[in-house]
């Protein structure tokens, strides 16, 4: 199967309301340019300086985002051209995102990542970390990001009861904030975005309320 076909293959499985990131970390350009020409226009990667080296050499009309763990000193290389940030697990790490956006007169995009795992090496805030950072003056004051939904990966397991609970918590934390007043008044929290869901797991993800999926391996093949 070519990575042309594969790729239509899962968008034609997808709900209108669900956004695909094609995961294309450690994949070469060629790869890339041939799920471009079948029509995909978002990738994700996870490393920062890779993912510079592809926005430098590909067609200007793609979407990039940053799926990995985002370490504050490198953010500056990627805040002229990302259009999303997937895993911002703290209020430092907003804060730098906003003073690089700032540099360049733009806002940035951003999810902050929830711990809904059992495995202790994902990062992520609980739900009170959250809702200190979406409540904190420091983050109101901030004109130049907009925290546009919520991020979570599952255990990585085969008990799909254990991976539908654990979305189906992020779902609830998701549903609550939009909910909230935090929505309403809060010019720089959009929620509408819950990006959760990979190749393995993105059909309970989907049923459990996901709008966006970042798959990889399903598309451009095992790493």
């Amino acid at each position: 199967m070519s990575i042309a076909s594969n790729l239509n293959d899962i968008k034609s499985s997808l709900p209108p309301h669900v956004t695909l990131v094609a995961v294309s970390k450690t994949k070469p350009v060629a790869d890339l340019m041939e799920a471009y020409n079948a029509g995909q226009r978002i990738f994700g990667e996870n490393k920062i300086q890779e993912m510079t080296e592809k926005w430098e050499q590909m067609p200007r009309d793609i979407q990039w985002h940053m799926i990995g763990h985002v370490q504050t000193n490198k953010v500056k290389y990627m805040a002229p051209y990302v259009s999303l940030i997937h895993g911002v697990d703290s209020l430092k790490l907003l804060t730098e995102i906003n003073r690089q956006a700032a540099r360049y007169r733009k806002t940035i995009n951003c999810l902050l990542q929830v711990h809904i795992a059992e495995e202790e090496t994902k990062f992520g805030m609980d739900e009170a970390e959250l809702t200190t950072v979406l409540t904190s003056d420091e983050f109101k004051q901030m004109q130049n990001i907009c925290v546009t939904g919520l991020m979570g990966m599952a255990t990585f397991t085969e008990d799909e009861t254990q991976i539908k609970k654990e979305f189906t918590h992020l779902k609830n934390i998701f549903d609550k904030l939009k909910q909230s007043e935090l929505s309403e008044k809060t010019l720089n929290f959009k929620p509408e975005t819950l990006s959760m869901g990979m190749s393995g797991d993105y059909k309970i993800a989907i049923a459990c309320g996901s709008t966006m999926v970042r798959i990889g391996s399903s598309i451009f093949g095992s790493r």
